[in-house]
């Protein structure tokens, strides 16, 4: 409390919301469904001692009154952050006197649909099998290039005659291989939507595919069938392509493109299975060491840092087969132009699983610490106000209620909108009571609701599907919980993510 005895705000004690919570009061009216409405804000009598607002600047006298923000003791309830470690939660509901102005019109919010976040993308759109979209990064075009060059050398020394004809032969292998690629990734998704993992995207990028799984698998039986079904697929192709090679002659340009089909899709089932993250096998191997421990996060650290030595692995050792002529050629056949390209590409793969092991390292700790992201701890308690309410008479009930937000209700005490914080702050003092707080206030949206119980990962998901700067959190009777600002779920998310698993 301060000197005058007022409660502070992010007090964090009991006997702060003590204070603010209202006294026995009658129940609440009913709505025009003959129900019970379990937000409506109780009325309390208006002292005869305090004047009336008044409706034009003109005619107010602030310097008579002595209650408004530039004369009433306490500091400003928004001028900062509540204190690190206050988990106590406000009141369910702040009183306000009903009869300090007269009705006015809410701000309207009916037919308003709540905004969505957009939806991530990544290149151009192909198409969206089993409702997930599947997009085709920029630098798939410079791969897709890169196998035409490539193969394309491949096919003169097989199929001399071909000519010029060579390279849209290559092309469409490299788009076939990259259909066999997506198939792979389907089958990721199939698994991921049958367990009821919502996938946000497919991308096909540079070195292969990536389907983007917003959630972790409830259990490490579930995670090593997802991870397995991807290889498993990609197995089944190079059977399927076999099986072609027996029905053509061999020699021709259907036998060579079954040929190199079978290999490509045999390598993509066999590097996937290598175990590290961010590989499949990487996956499967997380999901025994958490059937062994019982702790996912220790199977994400075992996988990821046999991922980095992968990495290690393949940077030192790719290289060193090529020239000892272990992949098919001889040491003295490499010129010093391939051996930089081998070099070149053992240094993006691996680049590419050491980064995807951090990132998996960094995702598990994120998952780790959302928990502690809880709407009940993280919200502000609030102050309900009319929207004729100057914005100094909103401030002073805030500042002696302890409250950091204010909400505009009607005259039934239903919330309508939600006033700004950056708004409120943009308003000089000596405005403040001249402008009323319908005009710093965001309308209410159906998405704006979130209810008190969200916490984690739930919680996230239900902030960016309606981006917004303010949120009102309700009970699961609708009674107001209090207002939750983003700033705050994000200094809370950085704090938690800060902290060593």
């Amino acid at each position: 409390m301060d000197e005058s005895g007022r409660p502070q705000p992010g007090s964090g004690t009991t006997d702060d919301h003590q204070a603010a919570r209202p006294g026995p009061t009658p129940p609440p009216p009913a709505g025009a469904n003959g129900t019970a409405r379990a937000n409506s804000v109780p009325h309390t009598p208006r002292d005869p001692e305090e004047p009336p607002h008044k409706e034009h600047p003109e005619d107010a006298t602030p310097a008579d009154e002595g209650d408004t923000p530039d004369t009433a003791p306490g500091p400003d309830p928004f001028a900062k952050p509540p204190a690190d470690g206050d988990d106590t939660p406000p009141p369910a509901q702040v009183p306000v006197s009903q009869d300090d102005a007269p009705p006015t019109r809410s701000p309207a919010t009916s037919g308003r649909r709540p905004t969505k976040a957009p939806e991530p993308r990544g290149g151009l759109l192909m198409g969206r099998p089993f409702g997930v979209p599947v997009y085709v990064a920029p630098s798939w075009f410079l791969v897709a290039a890169l196998i035409t060059w490539v193969f394309g050398g491949q096919l003169d020394h097989v199929l001399p005659g071909l000519g010029a004809v060579r390279y849209l032969v290559s092309l469409f292998f490299a788009v076939a291989f990259y259909a066999s690629v997506l198939v792979h990734e389907l089958a990721h998704t199939v698994a991921a939507l049958r367990f009821k993992l919502p996938v946000r995207r497919i991308q096909l990028q540079f070195f292969g595919g990536v389907s983007e799984i917003e959630k972790e698998s409830e259990t490490p039986g579930r995670e090593f069938v997802l991870a397995f079904v991807g290889p498993l697929l990609s197995l089944v192709l190079a059977g399927v392509f076999y099986l072609g090679m027996l029905a053509v002659e061999p020699g021709t340009v259907p036998g060579v493109l079954l040929a190199g089909l079978m290999i490509s899709n045999l390598i993509v089932a066999a590097f996937n299975l290598l175990p590290g993250l961010p590989l499949d096998g990487g996956r499967m191997l997380r999901a025994i060491v958490w059937k062994i421990t019982g702790k996912p996060m220790s199977g994400t650290i075992a996988a990821a840092w046999v991922g980095r030595a992968l990495a290690i692995a393949v940077l030192i050792g790719l290289p060193l087969l090529t020239q000892s002529g272990a992949l098919g050629e001889g040491a003295a056949d490499v010129s010093g132009m391939d051996t930089v390209t081998d070099a070149l590409l053992a240094a993006i793969l691996a680049a590419i699983i050491w980064t995807g092991a951090g990132n998996s390292l960094r995702m598990a700790r994120l998952r780790e610490h959302l928990p502690e992201l809880r709407a009940r701890t993280l919200t502000r308690r609030a102050v309900p106000v009319e929207s004729a309410t100057p914005l100094s008479e909103a401030l002073r009930r805030a500042n002696e209620a302890g409250a950091r937000a204010l909400v505009i209700v009607d005259a039934d005490g239903e919330p309508r909108s939600l006033v700004r914080e950056a708004a409120i702050v943009g308003v000089p003092e000596h405005r403040r009571p001249w402008v009323a707080v319908s005009g710093l206030a965001q309308d209410l949206t159906d998405g704006m609701r979130v209810s008190a119980e969200l916490a984690g990962e739930e919680l996230l998901d239900t902030l960016r599907a309606t981006p917004a700067t303010e949120y009102l959190v309700v009970e699961e009777s609708g009674a107001i919980y209090g207002v939750l600002s983003a700033a705050d779920v994000e200094r809370a998310f950085v704090k938690a993510m800060a902290r060593p698993s």
